[in-house]
């Protein structure tokens, strides 16, 4: 699934979909220069999602060691209660996670990436894993989509689109950019994160405040996209940094390259 490349599109939803917890997406911007070294932070998450799927076991947990120092040393600020929070706290890390592995499973299998039911669960029920390594007790942690549904019902009285929401959208929208790539920018982003907003499930148009396609104009835009992202050949995907999926090949063999069908067996 994370060879796809409908993932990036899936990394969007989910930060859109994140940014909908204000204790959350405040303790990203005011512990980082999110605005100004926003690229460099999508480059970083991507690397982490990257080392824990295709690197050894032994990168993996070095990887998590290294994000569990970090968020163990910074905090928060509610600006309207003055309370200071750790970035840490397992609810936080538990949205954030959440969010995450539902925006992937989401995006890939409604453009049609083959993944049955069952498999789908499984693959929800792996990540617990990624979630130890950011810190949580995996038991704590939805092991498949009934559970994750209900994690997302219990959690959606807090969500809002606050400040933090608001500014994270602006910057989806328009990305800071060298003014060469403005017309790029306009023409192909836009329409990859209008996509990736479009596929949030309804409660959050309706906290952004912003309408989107019937569901199966959605569905379609996704298939679309997803078929003609497809049609480029995997070696040339993989080439893009930072490569996690040729140094493994190159570990392993290329005969571990990853393949949707190889989900079956």
């Amino acid at each position: 699934m994370h060879g796809d490349p409908m993932m990036w599109v899936a990394g969007i939803r989910a930060l859109y979909l994140q940014a909908l917890h204000p204790r959350a997406v405040r303790g990203v911007l005011q512990n980082s220069d999110f605005r100004r070294d926003a690229w460099g932070r999508l480059l970083r998450t991507a690397g982490f999602v990257g080392t824990t799927t295709y690197g050894t076991a032994e990168a993996a947990e070095k990887a998590g060691a290294r994000v569990r120092r970090i968020h163990s040393m910074l905090s928060a600020t509610d600006p309207e209660t003055g309370e200071s929070y750790r970035i840490d706290a397992p609810e936080l890390l538990l949205w954030v996670h959440c969010a995450e592995i539902d925006s992937y499973l989401h995006v890939l299998r409604r453009s049609g990436f083959p993944l049955t039911d069952a498999q789908a669960d499984r693959y929800i029920a792996e990540h617990r894993e990624s979630a130890r390594l950011v810190g949580l007790d995996p038991d704590t942690v939805p092991a498949g989509r009934a559970e994750l549904a209900a994690y997302f019902d219990t959690v959606r009285p807090e969500l809002a689109a606050g400040a933090g929401a608001r500014e994270v959208d602006a910057f989806l929208l328009r990305p800071p950019v060298h003014p060469l790539l403005v017309p790029a920018r306009e023409v192909l982003w836009r329409r990859v994160a209008g996509l990736a907003y479009a596929c949030l499930p309804p409660y959050a148009h309706e906290l952004y405040g912003r309408p989107a396609p019937a569901p199966a104009t959605v569905t379609r835009r996704l298939r679309a996209t997803g078929t003609l992202l497809r049609c480029v050949p995997a070696r040339l995907r993989w080439q893009l940094p930072p490569k996690h999926i040729l140094r493994a090949m190159a570990r392993l063999g290329p005969e571990a390259r990853p393949a949707p069908y190889k989900a079956g067996r």
